[in-house]
């Protein structure tokens, strides 16, 4: 389990925005920071505010992953070939929760890791209950039978604000997903802009 599920909404307040483009966002009433000082009139950040504020959106995004799990990620983008942030988007949209996530099956990223946990899903016939799971161009990824008519995933199919990417072929009356290829930063529906090259920037220099 997460250790902040019940708090998503704190990391909209403290970023500022609605990074999920969820229509409860407390962002949508009230775009000031949370707690007593968050009314106060914002500085101009600095290059590392910037860098930071992009590198906890981002970690933030993908269900608040923990510093050490996201370094580890940022450190295998970095061993790719070619662009380390396109390569770091595509290593995070990976993530079987990830993909649970943008097939519908849940409402969540949340959600996702927590229906991962619990053992709901199969990667190619095989029970998976790792969130952080890498899955590979072509892998199908399944709703267990007995799982098929959880209120989360009849719910989660029916909501109008996102739609499933062009690089994950869902079929919701089967409830499988194929992951097709692995995206670069374009074609990821993010609900804000993402800027993995800030996030390479401060872990370069840090």
């Amino acid at each position: 389990m997460t250790k902040r599920t019940s708090a998503k909404y704190k990391i909209d307040r403290r970023m500022g925005e609605n990074i999920w483009g969820r229509p409860k966002s407390p962002v949508n009433r009230r775009e000031y920071g949370p707690g007593q000082h968050g009314q106060r009139r914002k500085g101009k950040m600095s290059d590392f505010g910037l860098q930071l504020r992009a590198k906890q959106k981002l970690k933030g995004y993908y269900g608040d992953l923990t510093e050490k799990q996201f370094r580890r990620i940022y450190a295998e983008a970095e061993r790719l070939k070619g662009d380390t942030g396109e390569n770091l988007i595509g290593l995070l949209e990976r993530r079987l929760d990830a993909v649970v996530y943008r097939a519908k099956f849940v409402p969540t990223v949340f959600a996702a890791r927590q229906f991962v946990n619990h053992g709901h899903v199969k990667v190619n016939g095989q029970r998976v209950n790792i969130p952080s799971y890498r899955v590979k161009e072509g892998d199908v990824i399944e709703v267990r039978d007995k799982s098929k008519q959880m209120a989360v995933l009849l719910e989660a199919v029916q909501l109008p604000e996102r739609d499933v990417p062009d690089y994950i072929e869902a079929d919701h009356s089967k409830m499988t997903a194929t992951f097709v290829r692995t995206p670069g930063l374009a074609d990821v529906p993010y609900a804000v802009h993402m800027e993995p090259n800030l996030v390479i920037e401060y872990y370069a220099q840090n």
